[in-house]
């Protein structure tokens, strides 16, 4: 799983220690935690952590890497869809060092992110362009808001006239997008963050993922008036489509509204 599916678990776990529970992730017998897991859910006593398969606590859900509930691969093709998904929003519980942390930044600001992940062949069917990010950025400057855009080493694209905001990590970036008036990006680990984090966002969905699966109320998700998400693996002409159909001016008015 990446960011977004784990902070998506903790939304399915959302109110089990209330209730005496602990949610388990796995298939039934082992829990099943990724690379990012053990980031996102500190601190929660909503989930159980590998080692408690045996506890008498625990309530299973089969959401793990390889075994989503919100798809399914056809072949190397496409993600299908699960159409009966929907996401609540997650949960962070930052520690009180990391709330301070986050403090360096005044707040008030739009944080605006032009990047999808590289690494994955689906990527460019989410890749909006840098060139309309920076026409966003330029028209919201010029209306007297502050732009900021989170730095880190995997970082490649700096838009100009953006302050960059250095990050540790994840959890550092969210607590920092705490104090966001705005999120502008691709639909993807931020804006399930901005979710959680209860920060307002413009999210640019085109015609890879309906925002009906992994999008939020509290959210603008445009999709270019796109009426399908294929979900192809490789590069899309439909996607392209979606995503060129969606302008800086939209992204500018939907903006303004939420803020």
């Amino acid at each position: 799983m990446g960011y977004g599916d784990n902070l998506m678990a903790t939304g399915m776990a959302r109110g089990a220690a209330a209730r005496g529970k602990r949610i388990a992730f796995g298939d039934g017998q082992a829990i099943k935690w990724d690379q990012h897991s053990a980031e996102v859910f500190r601190g929660n006593s909503n989930i159980a952590p590998a080692g408690s398969e045996g506890a008498q606590d625990i309530e299973w859900v089969d959401f793990y890497k390889g075994h989503r509930l919100y798809n399914q691969q056809d072949g190397a093709r496409r993600w299908i869809w699960n159409m009966d998904f929907r996401p609540t929003p997650g949960e962070l519980f930052f520690h009180k060092s990391e709330q301070v942390a986050a403090q360096r930044i005044e707040p008030g600001f739009v944080l605006i992110e032009p990047e999808v992940p590289a690494w994955k062949s689906c990527s460019v069917n989410k890749d909006w362009g840098a060139a309309r990010y920076q026409a966003v950025a330029d028209d919201l400057k010029d209306r007297g808001l502050r732009l900021v855009q989170f730095k880190h080493p995997k970082s490649k694209t700096s838009l100009a006239g953006v302050s960059q905001f250095p990050t540790l990590n994840f959890r550092d970036s969210l607590a920092v997008m705490q104090r966001a008036a705005l999120y502008i990006g691709p639909e993807g680990g931020l804006h399930h963050g901005a979710a959680a984090v209860e920060t307002p966002a413009v999210v640019i969905f085109g015609g890879f993922i309906p925002p009906a699966v992994t999008g939020y109320d509290t959210h603008t998700n445009l999709t270019g008036g796109a009426d399908e998400a294929c979900g192809s693996l490789r590069p899309c002409s439909h996607c392209r489509a979606a995503l060129d159909a969606i302008t800086p001016a939209d992204v500018v008015s939907a903006a303004l509204e939420r803020l």
